[in-house]
């Protein structure tokens, strides 16, 4: 788990979730998968913190019998629209490169 995704508080319920403390916590907008063969490739995810919007990715590298996931990011947007066009634009690559997107 990155430390800016437990510093914005972005995944919970886990060792280091940062609900406690008095910040705020993010709200999932939305999350859309990408499988290559059967196998979960991306996790993208859309969270609304006050009144910003940021993006977690949980990647499974496809090369490797890797079990946990990388985290890239977390990518913040000034909108709602921009960030849901980064998540679409990131999903069409990955259908081109023969993913399934749900």
């Amino acid at each position: 788990m990155s430390d800016l995704a437990d510093e914005y508080g972005l995944r919970s319920g886990g060792k280091g979730s940062s609900k406690k403390g008095g910040k705020a916590s993010a709200k999932e907008s939305f999350h859309r998968h990408a499988k290559k063969d059967g196998r979960r490739v991306v996790i993208l995810r859309l969270f609304e913190r006050d009144e910003q919007f940021v993006v977690e990715c949980d990647v499974y590298p496809t090369n490797s019998l890797r079990v946990e996931p990388l985290h890239p990011g977390p990518y913040h947007f000034g909108s709602k629209d921009e960030a849901a066009a980064y998540i679409e634009e990131a999903l069409l690559a990955l259908e081109y490169l023969g993913c399934e997107v749900s």
